[in-house]
This record gives C-alpha cells, sequence and structure tokens, in this order.
C-alpha cells in the first residue's frame, strides 16, 4: 500500500476547489480525447515493432530471455552497448508484468533528499508513461517504441519453449537458447544470456542453485500471496473525484489518491467475508486508465504454488469465481463505485514470489536495512521490506524502511553457471530482503547493468563471473552506465538504532521475519513485550532454525508482569528441566547468559517487564545455545 502525507484544507475550500476541477475537466476531456487519438495513430503497432521469424538469426552476441521491463532494459542496453541482441519470451506482448498482470502503479525508490534513485533507461520509461500510475495500452506502446528504436535488437514473441543450451564440455556453461513454437524451432547460440524471466526459468534448468518462496528463513509460510488484478467500468470523473475526497478526508496519513491512481479503503475492506478460504479482499489499489475504467489491485489468492501450471489456473478460476461478490461489495460499501462494473481481469497473475537463486553475494535484508553501499553497485534501492500475506490468517507486515542501499552486480551472477545473468525479482536476494529489492526501478536499473556488462566482458574476454571479481572493470561499468543515463556513486548512511544494546538480538528475530519495525523503523525495542508475543516468537524461533530442543516450553497464565524469571522457566521448558521460575534464571545466569550486557542487572528486579528487546537477546542467546 502506499504511503502519503499532506495537509488537509477545510471542507468548504475542498468543495470549492473540486467543483472547477470537475468543470475544467470536462471541457478538457474532449480536448484530451482528441489528442490521444492523434497520439495513438502515429505509434508503431506491436505486430510491426518485430521482425518476422525467418529475421531471427543463428548467433548474436547475447540471448535476454523474458520481455518484463527488466529484460526489455536489458536488451536496449546491450544494443547500445553495441551487441546484436536477441529479446525472446513466450507472451505475446512486450511488457510482462506490467501489460500482462496490469500492474499498472510502480513502487518508487527515492532517495534521501526526495529524488529519484533509478535513472536511465527507466526513467526514459517513466517519462513516456508519464508517472508512477498509467494507462496500461500506453505502456506496451511505450515498450514498443524503446525496443523498435534499437537496429541491433530482435525480438521474438510467443514462442511455445525457451531453453538453454549448455556447453557439451568443461563446466557447466549457458551457450544459447533452444526455441520451438511461434513459427521458429532452432537453437540459436549467443556469447551470453541473460535470464529476465519473472521465475528465474532458464537460471532453474541451468542448475542454478535456488531457494523458494520463504524456505531460506526454515518458514514453512511459502510464498507471498498472488494477485489477480480486475477493470471496473462505468467509473465517471465525478465518481473518481468522490474517491479523491473520500480518501483525503478519511484521517489516514497512509492512503490517498491523485487523478491517475488511489490507494487505501482498508478501514472498509476489512469486512469483506470471501467465499473461498484462499481468498482475502485487502485495501485497494486503483490505478485510473485512459478509457475511465479502473484497474484494481487488491485481490490475494494464498496457496498458489507459481511454478505449477495447474496451480496457477486452479488460482486464476478461484479469484474469477470470487470477483462478482467482489464487486457487489465494492459497489454497495466503496464511495465513488456504487455504479461500477466488472469489466475482466488480467490475462496473468500477479505473481511476487517464487525462486530466488543463489549468486556470487545473496542480498540480506541486513544489507537493506543497515543501508549499505557495495563497490560494485549497479542499483539503489529504497522501498519498504513490504512481506505481503502467506495465508488468510497471516497478515502482511513491513519489517522496516531502508534509506538507500546499493545492489552489487555479484547478485545478477549465478553461482555454478557461466555465461548467465539473472535480473529482476529471482536475483540473488534473500527473501526476505526480496521484500524491497523486488521491485520494477530496481529490476530495470539490473537490466540497464547487465546489458552494458555483456558488453564489457565481450570487450575483454571474459567471463561475467571473471568480470564481477575485476575491481577496474567494475570502475569501468559504473562509469559506462554514468554516462548512460544512470547515477551510480558512493555513498554513507548512519544505521540509527545500531548503538542500542538489543541490537544482536533485533537483527537475529528481525532476519527470521519476527521482528517488524513499520515504515517508521520502530522496533519498540524498550516495550514491554506481552506474555503470548513471547511465546509466539520462541516457538517459531525453535522451528524455524531447527534447534535441537528435547520438550515443550512450560506455560503459564498468571496475571503478573512478564519478567525475566517468566522468560527463562519458558526456555527451560525446551530443555526438559523441571525447575521453578528462579531456578531456571540461576541455570541461565550460570551459564553467562547475562553477563555481556549491563543492561541485564535491571532485569533482575521481578517488577520488571521484560522489553522486547530483552526478549529479542534472550531468544537469540538461546538459540545460539542450541546449536
Amino acid at each position: 500500500m502506499r504511503k502519503t502525507s499532506r495537509r488537509k484544507p477545510g471542507k468548504s475550500l475542498l468543495i470549492l476547489a473540486l467543483s472547477v476541477l470537475v468543470a475544467f475537466l470536462l471541457i478538457s476531456a474532449k480536448c484530451n480525447n482528441t489528442i490521444n487519438n492523434i497520439f495513438n495513430n502515429t505509434i508503431i503497432n506491436n505486430e510491426s515493432t518485430l521482425p518476422p521469424p525467418h529475421q531471427v538469426g543463428d548467433v548474436y552476441d547475447l540471448v535476454v530471455v523474458g520481455s518484463d521491463p527488466e529484460g526489455i532494459a536489458a536488451a536496449v542496453s546491450a544494443a547500445r552497448n553495441g551487441l546484436s541482441v536477441l529479446l525472446v519470451d513466450k507472451r505475446p506482448i512486450l511488457g510482462g508484468l506490467m501489460t500482462m498482470s496490469w500492474l499498472n502503479s510502480i513502487d518508487m525508490n527515492y532517495g534521501p533528499g526526495g529524488e529519484i534513485l533509478n535513472k536511465g533507461i527507466f526513467a526514459e520509461f517513466y517519462k513516456n508513461v508519464k508517472g508512477d500510475s498509467f494507462d496500461v495500452q500506453n505502456a506496451i506502446r511505450v515498450f514498443n517504441n524503446l525496443v523498435a528504436r534499437e537496429k541491433n535488437l530482435r525480438v521474438l514473441l510467443n514462442v511455445r519453449s525457451i531453453k538453454p543450451v549448455m556447453a557439451a564440455s568443461g563446466g557447466p556453461e549457458v551457450i544459447g537458447v533452444s526455441l520451438a513454437g511461434g513459427g521458429v524451432d532452432k537453437v540459436v547460440k549467443a556469447g551470453g544470456v541473460i535470464d529476465a524471466t519473472q521465475d528465474g526459468d532458464i537460471a532453474a534448468l541451468a542448475g542454478v542453485p535456488y531457494s523458494v518462496g520463504r524456505e531460506d528463513t526454515g518458514s514453512s509460510a511459502g510464498n507471498m500471496a498472488a494477485t489477480l488484478v480486475f477493470k471496473l467500468s462505468h467509473v465517471s470523473l465525478l465518481d473518481w473525484l468522490k474517491i479523491r475526497y473520500y480518501l483525503y478526508r478519511d484521517g489516514n496519513k497512509n492512503t490517498g489518491a491523485n487523478m491517475r491512481s488511489a490507494w487505501g479503503f482498508n478501514e472498509i475492506t476489512s469486512h469483506y467475508k470471501p467465499l473461498s478460504g484462499r481468498i482475502k479482499l485487502r485495501g485497494l489499489n486503483l490505478g485510473r486508465q485512459d478509457d475511465n475504467s479502473v484497474l484494481v489491485n487488491a485481490l490475494l489468492i494464498f496457496g498458489v504454488d507459481p511454478l505449477n501450471d495447474n496451480s496457477r489456473l486452479q488460482a486464476r478460476a478461484a479469484a474469477e469465481k470470487e470477483l462478482p461478490s467482489i464487486v457487489a461489495f465494492i459497489n454497495q460499501h466503496v464511495p465513488g463505485l456504487a455504479h461500477a462494473s466488472l469489466a475482466g481481469a488480467a490475462p496473468e497473475l500477479y505473481v511476487r514470489e517464487s525462486r530466488h537463486i543463489y549468486g556470487e553475494y545473496r542480498l540480506t535484508l541486513d544489507d537493506v536495512l543497515e543501508n549499505r553501499d557495495f563497490k560494485d553497485r549497479i542499483a539503489f534501492g529504497s522501498y519498504p521490506v513490504d512481506i505481503q500475506p502467506t495465508g488468510p490468517t497471516v497478515p502482511g507486515v513491513v519489517i522496516g524502511k531502508p534509506v538507500q542501499y546499493a545492489i552489487p552486480f555479484r547478485c545478477l551472477v549465478p553461482q555454478k553457471v557461466d555465461g548467465l545473468l539473472v535480473v529482476g525479482r529471482s536475483a540473488s536476494y534473500d527473501s526476505l530482503a526480496h521484500g524491497s529489492a523486488r521491485t520494477v526501478p530496481v529490476g530495470m536499473a539490473e537490466g540497464q547493468a547487465a546489458g552494458a556488462a555483456a558488453a564489457l566482458a565481450r570487450e575483454n574476454n571474459l567471463s561475467f563471473r571473471e568480470l564481477a571479481g575485476r575491481r577496474d572493470l567494475m570502475l569501468e561499468l559504473q562509469s559506462r552506465l554514468n554516462k548512460q543515463g544512470m547515477v551510480l556513486h558512493p555513498f554513507k548512511i548512519e544505521n540509527k538504532i545500531a548503538g542500542h544494546w538489543a541490537y544482536p538480538g533485533l537483527k537475529f528475530m528481525r532476519g527470521l521475519g519476527l521482528a517488524a519495525g513499520g515504515y517508521n523503523n520502530d522496533y519498540k525495542l524498550d516495550q514491554p513485550i506481552e506474555q503470548q508475543r513471547f511465546i509466539n516468537i520462541l516457538s517459531r524461533a525453535v522451528e524455524q532454525t531447527g534447534a535441537k530442543v528435547k520438550n515443550h516450553p512450560h506455560l503459564f497464565t498468571e496475571p503478573n508482569v512478564f519478567n525475566l524469571n517468566d522468560a527463562c522457566y519458558m526456555l527451560s521448558g525446551y530443555l526438559g528441566l523441571n525447575r521453578t521460575k528462579e531456578e531456571s534464571f540461576r541455570y541461565f545466569n550460570d551459564r553467562g547468559f547475562f553477563d555481556r550486557e549491563p543492561q541485564w542487572k535491571a532485569y533482575i528486579d521481578v517488577n520488571k517487564p521484560l522489553s522486547n528487546g530483552a526478549a529479542y537477546m534472550l531468544v537469540k542467546n538461546f538459540i545460539t545455545m542450541l546449536s
């Protein structure tokens, strides 16, 4: 959900302003339609920008698989850097997530001064779609124009099968792709391949190691929920202004709207009762289109295996069955949408998570939230670590909000397999770090860097892995990217909470997804922890880390202050000890649990409640003892 903050004018002033705006927009609507028609007729249509199948050659300097925004950026960048490039995809149009899944709002990454962090090719796209929320048909035209301008770039869509071709001898190396269907059945050789598929399909087929969902944290929660974006018609300009007015006056700083997008209504949608147990309606992200329809990103689908076609089909069927009920609820309860009608759903599901490859470096949650820079930086991020729900009873959470962090080039270089780079959400990020780094601007910056890196590796007759290890060539890569519109310079940002005595405990629990600071990084380290929350994080930490325990924790419901003795009593249960609370404390005290940090002395007082920070430290030390 987007965040916004603003000062609210008085009601009468707002109504007057909206009235004037309505009049102006009604007068200008006809002019805008005329301009749009003229503009549309001057754009080269999708088919005419693409080469017929017989023009696809047998050898290219680079093949990019996947025409999501990241893949388009990679292909365009490589072509601009002098390589012959083939961009290939199974889809019928360019744009992937944005044009096939109708994700028409961009999760932006802003720097400390409010500047857009990712420039270059992303900035070109952003400028031409006219902002962070856009018309999907216009996005298709913009993507088509980007690739059509590059004489070194060929595009092949509607291919039924794309597989990596591996070298016959030596270590695992991708030397091209095998294509089938779409009028082309051939092997295309290449000096390098970039995997820009959403799920890292080429990397997986080539033998690159990866994790799926949250398994790298030891959690069995699975993937973040998928979404089916749907379209509403009969939403007039006046209806849209009603939406804006409601969100302007709802008193929630995390909701808002402009003339293109709106985000909010959580207090309304939380009352929707789904027909299916695997469906949830969250707050509405609304995107107004040029034909006055509205795209809705709000329908969460749980239990989807994105790597299984049947699972995707079943998820879509469940969502489509739910849509009439959702629209009826929206008609009845959401201001401005009383007359809206269901006008279709996106051709593809919006899938947030699947594979996470292991690369030469894997971005961690601490890298993100400690605002780390890297010498081989090729992109920047700052989006919140936004972990969407994984089940109907598992709420989404914002683990924290970075100021700015860098993505190292090594995150694009997979382990064990040469001749391949991976860009986008399946790049080498830990699953929790992926909650921030999965955004399109970051992926497009990676794509631009990957395309330029492919040219640099070819010029120096190096593998991508060898290139990543050359400090001088990483500096050259950054220099070239800066000359080509990106802005990649060193930075240093203070980690303000690193000095807290319980910070090591916070990092441990945060890394398991068991501590969240929200948009303000407020982890409430000095506030008392509730007994039930301590039980929850303790049991989940034991489960996720695979700690070898002998029994279950001692539990109790005494209406007293939850203190250090109580917590130690619970821990002793896991060790199979039959001891009182005081004896349990002495057991852990004798083993040096409380020797290193002088702050523990205050918690010896049974009247002092255990804080969140102290609880995190205690659980961390306990799991470490069992390791």
